[in-house]
């Protein structure tokens, strides 16, 4: 079942995905500047960095109309 959202909803939630990216850039720049930081810890929140942009590039996307061919 595909699930149909609104445009308030889908800007909520680029809203609260954009507020956790930053959130994560900003903790991964803490770690980066301590040396002894946990390597994997680091490299679990890029990837969850890396996911959050996905999921903000496919509703961004969700947001342009679609053009008739």
């Amino acid at each position: 079942m595909t699930v149909s959202l609104d445009a308030a909803e889908i800007a909520r939630q680029l809203a609260d995905l954009r507020l956790e990216h930053r959130d994560l850039d900003a903790a991964i720049e803490r770690l980066n500047l301590d040396p002894q930081s946990d390597e994997l810890a680091l490299k679990r929140l890029k990837k969850r960095k890396l996911w959050l942009k996905d999921c903000i590039a496919r509703l961004e996307s969700a947001l342009i109309p679609d053009e008739p061919a």
